[in-house]
């Protein structure tokens, strides 16, 4: 098994390993929107959080050497569910000419920091052959 972590995105905030990879699956633990600058939550609700998720988890990816071709489920957390369009739109953003992933929508009560949405997510790679 393998831990990650990137200095592109914030540091965790908890005692976590922000991906842990265990054969061809790789976990990337929830992340809510901290702007990488401030380790802050950003402003501006639901909307901006999900952007500065995706944005984070791009930043990230290389570090995990992964892809969003790679991904095969996201499990989405809101507090607020009436703005789910919100978060469909800029999923669909971002993920638009990727294959598309499995995905788990729910409403909860509260989430980490006062956040808004929460998304973890999984994926998949094989391992690539040694020469």
């Amino acid at each position: 098994m393998k831990r990650f972590s990137s200095s592109a995105i914030p540091a965790p905030k908890f005692h976590y390993t922000p991906c842990v990879q265990a054969g061809a699956h790789y976990s990337v633990s929830g992340m809510v929107g901290l702007d990488p600058a401030t380790g802050q939550l950003v402003a501006g609700g639901t909307a901006a959080q999900t952007q500065r998720i995706f944005d984070n988890l791009l930043l990230a990816l290389p570090d995990y050497g992964l892809s969003l071709q790679d991904m095969v489920l996201a499990r989405i957390y809101t507090t607020d569910f009436a703005a789910f369009p919100e978060i469909n739109a800029i999923w669909e953003a971002i993920l638009a000419g990727v294959p598309a992933p499995a995905r788990t929508s729910l409403g909860v009560q509260a989430l980490p920091l006062g956040a808004a949405v929460e998304i973890e997510f999984s994926f998949y790679k094989t391992p690539s052959a040694k020469a």
